[in-house]
C-alpha cells in the first residue's frame, strides 16, 4: 500500500453556537486528551470538547475510507485492488488474521471517538458558566450522546459484543479492562443514547443547510434508531417502521433529490436528501479527505482500492440501471496524464489491453491530490426509505413495501415493480435495490448480514481472476469463497487488544 500518512490532515472542528459553518472547522487545541487535568469550566470548553467528538470523522482512517472497504470489499460489490495488498485481500476473502493492522487501528479509532464523548458527558454538568445556556447544554448532551452511539454502532456491527465503556476519564486498569458486553447490551446502550439524543436535539439549527447537514439532529438520531432496530439480531421491524416514518415525515423536511447523479457530482452537497454528511474542504490539508485518492485518480500511477466487481456491474446492467451505474462507476483506459493504465488488473484487464477499461469507485469524483473536498454521506433519506419498505414487507404490508420501493426505483429511471410480488420476492428485490442505490457507501455487507444471505451470497459468487499468458488472459481462476460461514459475519477482535486486556474473549473461529 502506498503510504498515505503524509497526506493526512488532523481536522479539529470549531463549532460556534451563534455562527457555524462547515468551512470553519479549525481549532488547534481540542479537549480530547484522556486526562483529569483538562479543565471544563466555560462554555467555550464545552464547545471545544464537542469539536473533539466530531473530529473522529476527520482524523481516522475508518471514516476517511475504511468503512467503505469493510462494507463493499468484504462483500460481492468490489475487489480489493491496491495490488492486492494483503490486509484488504484478507477482508475480501474473509481470511482476516487477528494481527491485521487495519482492524486494530479501526478498533482504536472508534473507541477514541467514544472516549471523547464519554469525557464530555461526564464533565458538562460541572460547568457553571452562564454563557452555556440550558438549551445549549441540552443540545451538546444530545450531540455527544448521538456521536457515542454512532461509534458504538460501527463497533457492534463489526465485532458483535464489545466492551461497553461509558466513562473514560481514568487510566485505572481495574476499570478500563472490561469484558465484552453482549451484542444486545451494546445495542441497548446505543438505543438509550439515541433516545436521549432525540429528546435533546432540534430538527435543525436554523435555516443554513451547511449547518444542519453536518451536525447531529433529531432526524439523524431517528434515522440511526431505524437502522439500529433493523440491524440488531433481536430486530424489531415495527420500531424500524416507526422511526423511519419519523424521519420521512418529521421536522427535518427531508426529500429525495430529483436527480440521483446530483448527489455525487460534488456540486450539490447539503441537499434535501442528506441527513448527515462529513463535509470536506478541498485543498485544505487539515480539512480535506485523503480517502478519495485511494479509490480514484490513477494519475499517480498505481492501482487503487475498492475496484467494482463484475458481479456488481452485471447487477446494474440486468436492471438497465445506467443512471446509478454511471454515477457510481467509471471505466478508464488511460490515467490522468493520458498514458495507458500501467498495471495489470487481475479481474478486468490482466494484460493491460489499452482498449479495455478498468472500473473505479466513482462515488466521489474529485480526489484533489490527496486533499479532496467531496463529502461522504453518513445518513441519507433513500437509505431510510428503503428501510421503511423492508419493515413494511417484514410486518406483512408487502404491497405497501413495493410501492415504497418503487419510489427509489423511479428516481433512478427504472419502471415500477409489480405489486403482486410475494414477500420473499420483495425481500430479494429490496436487497438488490439497496445494492444498486448504496454501492460504495459501506452498506452492502451489513445488508447481507441483516437479510441472512451473507454466507449464501459469498459462497455462490462466481467471479474469476486471470493472469496474462503470452499477451492474452489465461484460464479463469475462480475466486473461492467456499470457506465463508456464519463465523465471518464478525471480524476478529484485534490480538493486540486481547494482549492488553486479559478479560477480552476472541470471536469464535479466530
Amino acid at each position: 500500500m502506498k503510504n498515505n500518512i503524509l497526506y493526512k490532515g488532523f481536522l479539529i472542528l470549531s463549532l460556534s453556537v451563534v455562527s457555524f459553518s462547515c468551512q470553519k472547522f479549525l481549532d488547534d487545541k481540542p479537549k480530547t486528551s484522556l486526562t483529569t487535568g483538562n479543565s471544563y469550566s466555560t462554555a467555550s470548553d464545552a464547545e471545544a470538547a464537542l469539536n473533539g467528538c466530531y473530529n473522529i470523522f476527520y482524523s481516522s482512517d475508518y471514516y476517511q475510507w475504511e468503512y467503505v472497504m469493510l462494507g463493499d470489499v468484504g462483500s460481492d460489490n468490489a475487489y480489493p485492488g491496491g495490488n492486492n495488498e494483503e490486509t484488504f485481500f484478507d477482508y475480501n476473502r474473509h481470511n482476516l488474521p487477528t494481527s491485521n493492522h487495519h482492524n486494530y487501528v479501526n478498533w482504536g479509532a472508534l473507541y477514541r471517538g467514544i472516549a471523547r464523548s464519554n469525557i464530555l458527558l461526564d464533565k458538562i454538568n460541572m460547568i457553571t458558566d452562564v454563557a452555556l445556556t440550558a438549551d445549549r447544554k441540552k443540545q451538546i448532551i444530545g450531540e455527544a450522546s448521538f456521536l457515542r452511539a454512532f461509534n458504538y454502532y460501527q463497533l457492534v456491527k463489526t465485532y458483535g459484543g464489545v466492551p461497553l465503556e461509558l466513562s473514560s476519564n481514568t487510566a485505572d486498569p481495574a476499570i478500563t479492562r472490561k469484558a465484552r458486553a453482549t451484542e444486545k447490551e451494546v445495542y441497548d446502550q446505543i438505543v438509550k443514547d439515541l433516545e436521549l439524543a432525540v429528546t435533546n436535539l432540534p430538527d435543525n439549527y436554523g435555516s443554513v443547510a451547511s449547518v444542519n447537514k453536518v451536525r447531529a439532529t433529531k432526524g439523524s438520531a431517528n434515522a440511526m434508531l431505524a437502522k439500529v432496530w433493523a440491524q440488531r439480531s433481536d430486530r424489531d421491524y415495527a420500531k424500524v417502521l416507526t422511526y423511519a416514518n419519523l424521519v420521512i415525515n418529521g421536522g427535518g423536511a427531508y426529500s429525495l433529490s430529483s436527480n440521483y447523479a446530483d448527489l455525487f457530482d460534488g456540486a450539490h452537497y447539503f441537499n434535501s436528501e442528506s441527513i448527515l454528511e462529513i463535509p470536506f474542504q478541498e485543498g485544505n490539508w487539515s480539512a480535506s479527505s485523503w480517502g478519495v485518492q485511494l479509490f480514484l485518480a490513477p494519475e499517480d500511477g498505481w492501482q487503487k482500492y475498492c475496484v467494482p466487481s463484475k458481479n456488481l456491474v452485471a447487477a446494474y446492467d440486468a436492471q438497465g440501471d445506467d443512471v446509478r451505474k454511471n454515477a457510481n462507476i467509471t471505466f478508464m483506459t488511460k490515467d490522468g496524464n493520458g498514458a495507458n493504465i500501467s498495471w495489470p488488473d487481475e479481474n478486468w484487464n490482466p494484460c493491460m489491453d489499452s482498449t479495455i477499461g478498468i472500473p473505479f469507485n466513482f462515488k466521489q469524483k474529485h480526489p484533489g491530490g490527496w486533499a479532496s473536498g467531496d463529502d461522504y454521506y453518513l445518513l441519507r433519506l433513500a437509505d431510510i426509505i428503503l428501510l421503511k419498505a423492508e419493515a413494511q414487507n417484514e410486518t406483512g404490508a408487502t404491497t405497501a413495501a413495493i410501492a415504497t420501493l418503487n419510489i427509489i426505483r423511479n428516481r433512478a429511471g427504472l419502471t415500477s415493480l409489480a405489486t403482486t410480488l410475494s414477500k420473499e420476492a420483495t425481500k430479494a428485490a429490496l436487497l438488490n435495490e439497496r445494492r444498486l442505490e448504496l454501492a460504495f457507501e459501506g452498506q452492502r455487507w451489513d445488508d447481507l448480514v441483516r437479510s441472512g444471505t451473507a454466507v449464501s451470497t459469498m459462497t455462490s459468487l462466481n467471479d474469476n481472476a486471470f493472469s496474462c499468458v503470452a499477451n492474452f488472459p489465461g484460464n479463469p481462476v475462480k475466486m473461492d469463497f467456499s470457506h465463508v460461514t456464519t463465523q465471518h459475519v464478525y471480524s476478529p477482535i484485534p490480538q493486540l487488544e486481547i494482549d492488553a486486556n486479559p478479560n477480552l474473549v476472541q470471536n469464535p473461529g479466530y
